[in-house]
C-alpha cells in the first residue's frame, strides 16, 4: 500500500511573489496534485510544466504576464511543491509521471493548449503531446530533451545523478542556486526548500535523476523513440528557448530544430541564463511566449 504525505501548509506562508490560489485534483486513488489556475478561462491555455527538483514557484515571474492573455495552468508534479508525496522511491516511475499529468489534463478537459516545458517537464510533456496531440496547438521547449539512450549523456548529468543519490542532505535550494547564473536571494532559496521539511519528503526528488532513461534497451527509451517518430511529423508551431549557460542541455535545441517540422520559421532564442531559465528570465520568457502565439495565430488566420 502506498504511503502518502503532504507538506504542511505552514511551510508555504508568506512566500515571496507567490500569491496564487491553490487548487487540487485527484490523479490516482487518494493522490492529490496541486496546481495553479490563473487568468481567463475563456482564453487559450498555457500549460507550464516544471522539472527536477523545482515546483510551480519557478513560474511565479511568468504567470502574471501570461495571465493577461491566457488561462495559465501550472501543476506541481507528484512529489513536488504542494502536491502529495509518495514516501517510497519505488512508487515513482517515468510512466507514472506521464500518467498523472495525462489524467490531470483529461480531468480538467484542457484543450487548445500551448505547452511550455523545461527539464523533466519536457520528458513528460513531449511524450504527452504525441499521445494527446489534438489537445495541443503549440509547444515551447526550454532546456529539455527526450532521451532515447542512443547517445551518451554528458558527464555533467552523470555527476548530477550521482549527487542526487549520495548527497547526505540533498539541499533543494542549493540545487536551484547551482543551476542559475545569478545567485538566488535567501528568500527564494528557502522557497525552493519549503516543500521538503525533511528527508522523508524528498523521495520523488531523489529518485527523479535515476528515472532518466539512458540505456537504449530501457522500455522508456523505446517509448521516447516512438514519441520522436511522431515529433518528426509535428507540423504545429514549435519554439525552442534555451539557456546559454546550461551545461547539461546545451545543444539539445538543435535536435528539435533539425527533426521537428514545426520549428521551421520560428524565432528560436538562446538566452543568457542557466538551467532554471524561468528563474532568471521569467518575464522575458512570458513575453516571448505571447509573441510566439500572436505570430502563429496571425499567420494561421491570414
Amino acid at each position: 500500500m502506498k504511503e502518502i504525505i503532504r507538506t504542511p501548509e505552514s511551510r508555504f506562508e508568506n512566500l515571496e511573489d507567490y500569491d496564487f490560489q491553490s487548487q487540487y485534483l485527484e490523479v490516482e486513488d487518494g493522490l492529490q496534485l496541486h496546481y495553479l489556475d490563473e487568468g481567463n478561462e475563456h482564453k487559450p491555455t498555457v500549460l507550464l510544466l516544471h522539472g527536477e527538483p523545482s515546483w510551480s514557484y519557478l513560474y511565479r515571474k511568468m504567470i502574471p504576464t501570461l495571465a493577461k492573455n491566457f488561462r495559465v495552468i501550472a501543476p506541481d508534479l507528484i512529489g513536488f511543491g504542494k502536491s502529495d508525496k509518495l514516501v517510497h522511491k519505488q512508487e515513482y516511475s517515468y510512466q507514472k509521471h506521464v500518467n498523472w499529468i495525462s489524467t490531470f489534463i483529461t480531468k480538467l478537459n484542457l484543450n487548445n493548449m500551448i505547452l511550455f516545458c523545461q527539464d523533466w517537464g519536457g520528458l513528460i510533456g513531449l511524450r504527452i503531446i504525441t499521445e494527446m496531440d489534438t489537445r495541443f496547438d503549440m509547444v515551447v521547449a526550454s532546456n529539455t530533451t527526450l532521451p532515447t539512450g542512443d547517445f551518451p549523456m554528458p558527464e555533467s548529468f552523470i555527476q548530477w545523478r550521482d549527487f542526487s543519490q549520495h548527497s547526505p542532505k540533498f539541499n533543494i535550494g542549493k540545487v536551484l542556486d547551482m543551476g542559475t547564473v545569478t545567485p538566488l536571494s535567501e528568500k527564494v532559496y528557502e522557497a525552493y526548500n519549503a516543500p521538503f521539511p525533511s528527508e522523508e519528503y524528498k523521495a520523488g526528488a531523489r529518485i527523479f535523476p535515476t528515472l532518466v532513461p539512458i540505456d537504449p534497451e530501457d522500455p522508456e527509451c523505446v517509448k521516447n523513440r516512438e514519441a520522436w517518430t511522431k515529433l518528426r511529423s509535428w507540423n504545429k508551431p514549435f519554439l525552442t528557448l534555451f539557456g546559454a549557460k546550461d551545461t547539461i542541455m546545451i545543444g539539445a535545441e538543435k535536435v528539435f530544430q533539425k527533426l521537428v517540422p514545426g520549428t521551421k520559421t520560428q524565432d528560436h532564442k538562446i538566452l543568457e541564463a542557466g538551467h532554471f531559465i524561468q528563474e532568471e528570465k521569467g518575464e522575458e520568457l512570458a513575453a516571448l511566449i505571447i509573441e510566439f502565439y500572436e505570430k502563429n495565430t496571425t499567420a494561421n488566420s491570414s
